[in-house]
């Protein structure tokens, strides 16, 4: 009589675990459709994005502004896909800075590309970028860092800390500036 009374208990309770897993993959991710996302978004991807450098002018609002008081907007939205290609195309032509095709579905408003347009883009690379700043004394960044190679490095006799271990340059920017080194081994 035991065994009957579990039987439901676990036909229930897999009836339940898959219920919500498919609730579970029924819910769409939160979409974030803010700049600041997008720049996060960019950032924690890595860097080396083909974007160009853009430094807003003081009077970049004033400037969207008047390019919508001459294509006379009506209202905020920019729900018409022609004006709003349009509009982007003429502050283009203001401003010098484009957006880029995976921005444009996130320009809304009239607000959306005001910031925008006031939103500093910066190329620069992170490593490049810690060269600017006034490091604190107990820490040095070696910029130009050298490469252990037993043929050519006679400090140590050409011995390493790590025998068995080769050192590989496995990036094509990399291999003309560093040279690579396989470590014998002293079995097959």
């Amino acid at each position: 009589m035991a065994a009957n009374l579990r039987k439901p208990i676990v036909a229930g309770s897999l009836q339940r675990f898959f219920a919500s897993a498919a609730k579970a993959a029924k819910a769409k991710p939160k979409k974030t459709s803010s700049i600041a996302a997008v720049g996060e978004s960019i950032a924690s991807r890595g860097f080396l994005r083909p974007h160009k450098p853009y430094t807003p002018p003081s009077d970049a609002a004033e400037r969207v502004r008047s390019v919508a008081a001459t294509l006379q907007l009506k209202g905020d939205k920019l729900e018409n896909l022609s004006e709003k290609f349009k509009f982007l195309s003429a502050c283009f032509q203001e401003l010098q800075h484009g957006v880029p095709n995976s921005q444009v579905h996130e320009l809304r408003t009239l607000s959306d590309v005001i910031a925008f347009y006031e939103t500093p883009v910066d190329t620069t690379v992170p490593l490049d970028a810690l060269k600017r700043v006034e490091l604190p004394e107990n820490l040095h960044i070696q910029y130009e860092y050298l490469r252990f190679n037993p043929e050519t490095d006679t400090k140590f006799g050409g011995k390493t800390a790590f025998p068995k271990s080769s050192t590989l340059v496995t990036g094509l920017k990399y291999r003309g500036k560093y040279e690579g080194n396989e470590a014998k081994r002293s079995w097959p």
